[in-house]
């Protein structure tokens, strides 16, 4: 009777584990479920029963840019529009900032003479290669407040590269102080340190290489 009664118990367990399955267990249906190959021939290619659309960013940017050229995703900051706007070039001229430049000694001899440097360093094709960064992130922090820059960075050339090396320790200075008191910014509470030295370690550095560059050019 031992054996007799455990094989019931099994049955019935099997039973109503077999009521807490889902339906669709019992059923062939095909699964659509997506899985990545990682590049094995023996996995699902989810190319093969993906929409088009779906197959990467580049793809469903074309596809947006189809519908609508001026959507965010695919919006470019306008720089000539707003050079044009803001009348940036003849502000520069009245600044005086070409002409301090001829002071310092930056010719069009001498701007020749720069350019294959610029190319050797590969500053042409990390221009190319980052257009959208460029064109999105830096292009509107240095237009929009141009007006304002204009007559500051006027006044460091004539000044000349001892006012790009102070302004660059000054700022490297800042960086110190915020990583050793370990400031936070306010209300979101991220390092003061870590968060504002992404914009100031490389304005520093650019500050620096454009005192050099004055310096070299008297030279």
């Amino acid at each position: 009777m031992a054996p007799l009664k455990t094989l019931l118990v099994l049955a019935a367990s099997g039973a109503v584990a077999s009521g807490f399955m889902a339906p669709g267990t019992f059923v062939g249906r095909p699964s659509t479920k997506v899985n990545e190959n990682f590049g094995f021939d023996f996995a699902e290619d989810s190319y093969e029963n993906q929409d088009a659309l779906l197959r990467g960013e580049a793809n469903y940017k074309q596809w947006v840019n189809k519908i609508d050229d001026n959507s965010m995703l695919n919006r470019k900051y306008n720089v000539i529009r707003r050079v044009r706007e803001k009348d940036l070039l003849s502000a520069t001229v009245d600044a005086g900032i070409l002409s301090s430049l001829e002071e310092q000694g930056l010719t069009l001899t001498k701007l020749e003479e720069l350019l294959p440097v610029i190319e050797e360093l590969g500053l042409l094709s990390l221009v190319a290669n980052n257009q959208q960064l460029l064109v999105n992130g830096v292009a509107p922090l240095l237009i929009e407040p141009a007006p304002l820059l204009l007559p500051v960075v006027a006044g460091a050339l004539k000044s000349g590269p001892s006012a790009f090396y102070t302004a660059a320790a000054a700022l490297l200075g800042t960086e110190f102080l915020l990583v050793a008191n370990d400031v936070e910014l306010p209300l979101v509470g991220l390092s003061a340190g870590g968060t504002l030295g992404l914009l100031i370690v490389p304005l520093a550095v650019v500050l620096a290489v454009v005192g050099n560059l004055l310096g070299s050019l008297k030279k």
